[in-house]
C-alpha cells in the first residue's frame, strides 16, 4: 500500500467550492485502478491549506495509471480552478503503526 500526500493551497474564499469539487471527484477516484481510499484534511494553522491523503495499491497505480490517464485531467478540471499554487505531492509507505493504549 502506498499513501499519496498532497499539500494544497486554495484561493481565499474558494474553500467551500474546493471541498465541493473534491466531493464531486470521488467517482473519478473510485473507478481508478488501485484506489483504496482518501481523506481530505483542513490544516488548522494555515487557512486555505489542505492535505489530501490518498491510498493506492501500488505507486504505479497513481503515477502511471491515474496520472497518465484521462481521469487525472477530469480531476484537475474540477479542483484546479481553486488552487492558489501548484500542489506538492509525495508518496510514502507505512514504517510503523501506533494505536492508543
Amino acid at each position: 500500500m502506498i499513501q499519496e500526500c498532497v499539500e494544497l493551497a486554495v484561493k481565499p474564499g474558494a474553500e467551500a467550492a474546493f471541498e465541493a469539487a473534491v466531493a464531486a471527484a470521488l467517482p473519478i477516484f473510485r473507478r481508478a485502478r488501485g484506489f483504496r481510499g482518501a481523506e481530505l484534511h483542513r490544516v488548522i494553522e494555515t487557512p486555505g491549506h489542505y492535505r489530501m491523503l490518498i491510498n493506492w495499491e501500488t505507486l504505479e497505480d497513481h503515477t502511471v495509471h491515474f496520472r497518465g490517464g484521462p481521469d487525472f485531467a477530469a480531476w484537475r478540471a474540477l479542483v484546479g480552478p481553486h488552487f492558489a499554487a501548484p500542489p506538492a505531492v509525495t508518496h510514502a509507505t507505512l514504517a510503523a503503526r501506533f494505536t492508543a493504549a
